[in-house]
């Protein structure tokens, strides 16, 4: 199950108590101190998959430092926490509102402090006082409270409405194996497929009143806010394409009107079911919007080698 949003509080480890200890022999003060509570780090994954586990839990929790130990022995230090988000992911702390954000494998960030552990009354020993009978309690770790916003990084992205072929092209194109059925919204979330080195993300399909939560809503429209290409898929089937195109756009810029500048293509899906001379009326309202115009079809392999070509290509509007 993808999930794409997420809000939860990161727990450092608190540090060990110090030790109230006297040697038996001499009953010298050997109250060790408490070891210090475990840091919380962010580090990233490629599994797009990897916030579900953050659903599962109530919050995420570094250990604790050990208690001092009597024979001056300190106690072990509480052991850090790593949790993986996946590539794309955008963290903001709650209350600071500083935001951060994962974009390549490697990356790692420092969340949340560890606690500093508590001296033992061996610290506490002087000249006035030579059986102190206390220690220190450890001090608390630092807690943030997180959201995080999944929004995918692609390179490629396919729209349109629900069933305009996007998730057979994707297969097609790529090694991804997307649920594919002849109703709409088979797709609930994005597949990813990748095309020498290329990612392309299919996402589910939109429909008019999107943006105010109708169908599907606008949810995984963030998912192609980054990408440097956009197919915009029509299917052949269409009563009225043109309208169909304007729909789609109109949704995306009541999402962000930003993702109305990346470069796009028109495909003209499921083209093997027309003839060209049926599909002409079709293919003169989308040359009105001038933008490139690719037919495709699953079923024509030699289509799908010129959608593969232009993809790999470098775009130029």
């Amino acid at each position: 199950m993808l999930v794409t949003e997420v809000t939860i509080l990161f727990k450092a480890g608190d540090g060990g108590n110090g030790k109230v200890s006297f040697n038996r022999g001499n009953r010298t003060p050997d109250g060790g101190n408490g070891g210090r509570g475990g840091d919380i780090y962010i580090t990233a994954t490629s599994d797009i998959y990897a916030l579900y586990y953050l659903t599962t839990i109530q919050q995420v929790e570094a250990e604790n430092g050990h208690n001092g130990m009597s024979n001056n022995k300190q106690g072990k230090a509480g052991a850090d926490r790593e949790i993986k988000l996946p590539i794309g992911s955008v963290f903001t702390d709650v209350h600071s509102h500083k935001t951060s954000e994962i974009r390549k494998m490697g990356d790692r960030f420092f969340i949340c402090r560890g606690g500093d552990g508590g001296m033992g009354n061996r610290e506490y020993r002087s000249g006035s006082n030579t059986t102190p009978r206390y220690a220190q309690p450890g001090f608390s770790g630092e807690q943030r409270t997180i959201h995080i916003n999944l929004k995918l990084i692609a390179d490629v992205g396919f729209i349109g409405f629900p069933n305009t072929g996007k998730s057979s092209l994707l297969k097609a194109l790529t090694a991804a194996t997307p649920k594919i059925a002849d109703y709409p919204f088979t797709t609930l979330e994005p597949n990813l497929g990748v095309l020498d080195k290329k990612i392309i993300a299919d996402i589910p399909g939109l429909i008019e009143g999107a943006s105010e939560g109708k169908g599907l809503g606008i949810e995984f429209l963030k998912h192609i806010e980054r990408v440097s290409l956009l197919f915009h898929c029509i299917s052949v089937e269409s009563q009225d394409p043109e309208k169909d195109y304007r729909i789609i756009r109109n949704e995306m810029k009541e999402y962000n009107d930003k993702i109305l500048d990346i470069p796009e293509i028109i495909l003209l899906t499921k083209s093997d079911i027309k003839t060209r001379e049926e599909m002409k009326d079709s293919l003169a309202l989308l040359k009105k919007l001038n933008r490139p115009i690719i037919l495709v079809s699953i079923h024509n392999a030699d289509s799908i080698e010129k959608l593969k070509r232009r993809i790999l290509d470098d775009y130029r509007s």
